[in-house]
This record gives C-alpha cells, sequence and structure tokens, in this order.
C-alpha cells in the first residue's frame, strides 16, 4: 500500500510541476500610442480643388488582449475608449469627431523563448464614427469604416510574468465626407500608430 501512495504522490508532483511549467495561453498589455494620421483626402467638391480636409494626431491610452494558440502563433485584440478629434479643412477647424477603432490581429512570434521577443501580426480594423460636428452640423463622416492592419513589434522580458513592449502598426481607416447626405469628399486616415507599454502574461 504504501508503495502504491508512494507512486500516487511521485505522479501528483510531476503534473503538478509540469502544470506549473506551462504558461498562461492570456497576454494583456497597456499602452501609450500615437496615433499620426496620413491624411491623404480627397479634395472637397464645390469648394475649391486644393482644399482637403484632415484629422489631428494624438496620444492614446491603448489595451491590448493576446491569446497564444502555440509558442509563436496568437490572437491580439486592440482596445481603447471613443477619442475625440480635431478636423481641419485647408488648415482651419471645422469640428471634432470621435471614433472607435477595435482591431483584431493574428500574429507570429519568432522568438518566444528569449529575452527578445520579436513578432509581426496582420489583421483587419473595425473604426465607428461618432460625434460628428463638422460645419456646424452641416458635414458628416460616414458612420463606419473596415479595412486592413499590419504591426510589427516586439516583447523583452522583465521576469517571469512582466515584459517591456515597443509596438508599430499601419491601420486602414477610410471615410466619406458627406454634407445634405451627398458625398464631397473621402478621407484617408490610415494612422501609423506607434507605442510602448508594458505585458502582463498569467
Amino acid at each position: 500500500m504504501s508503495k502504491h501512495v508512494a507512486a500516487v504522490l511521485a505522479a501528483l508532483v510531476l503534473v503538478s510541476g509540469a502544470a506549473a511549467a506551462q504558461e498562461s495561453p492570456w497576454l494583456v498589455r497597456a499602452r501609450a500610442v500615437h496615433l499620426d494620421p496620413a491624411d491623404k483626402s480627397d479634395p472637397v467638391g464645390g469648394i475649391g480643388a486644393s482644399d482637403r480636409i484632415s484629422v489631428s494626431s494624438k496620444t492614446i491610452p491603448e489595451l491590448d488582449v493576446s491569446y497564444f494558440f502555440t509558442k509563436n502563433i496568437a490572437a491580439e485584440l486592440v482596445l481603447t475608449y471613443p477619442q475625440k478629434h480635431d478636423v481641419a479643412l485647408d488648415g482651419a477647424n471645422i469640428g471634432t469627431v470621435k471614433h472607435l477603432p477595435p482591431t483584431l490581429l493574428a500574429q507570429y512570434h519568432f522568438l518566444p523563448d528569449a529575452s527578445f521577443r520579436p513578432y509581426v501580426g496582420a489583421g483587419v480594423n473595425y473604426t465607428t464614427f461618432s460625434g460628428n460636428k463638422l460645419l456646424n452640423g452641416a458635414a458628416s463622416l460616414e458612420h463606419d469604416s473596415v479595412g486592413l492592419a499590419l504591426q510589427a513589434g516586439a516583447d523583452v522580458a522583465i521576469d517571469k510574468h512582466w515584459s517591456f513592449n515597443i509596438d508599430v502598426k499601419k491601420v486602414q481607416i477610410r471615410s466619406d465626407v458627406l454634407i445634405g447626405g451627398a458625398k464631397v469628399s473621402r478621407v484617408k486616415i490610415d494612422p501609423v500608430l506607434l507605442g510602448v507599454g508594458v505585458g502582463y502574461r498569467f
């Protein structure tokens, strides 16, 4: 009987040790991200061939949740709260707009067991616009935008759970500009997002 008990105890120790050695598939990052729009809009019809709409740059908070299917392959959901931007026409402010831009990315992590862990990602961005107050309500942006997103970055291990993160994304965000329901321009915000932050692996 004592031999059986000892064998069971040994098996439990091995199983618990293996479970402890396994990393959690969940990684959460908090980043400060600078959003720099490309601002490649079409000329505004009926106003002037040189008049173009631009959206202000901004530094925003970002929360990212990643799930690792394997050591190398993960999915990341990028979240923030609705962001308010100034909108200008040929440099003159014409109002503000809010947008919410969640992004879902598939990632490949090159060196998952190293202290320096680079990765690349690609996925889709869905942006919804709200709170349009352009030209005192005479103009607005189309409600939704769906576009591609590309990503590159790296995690630098601090300890078993914590890491330092650097990240850059290029996101396709585009919207028609409407006046009285008619399209007068198309805004190509297409921002580059440069981020730094920390990550925690559970």
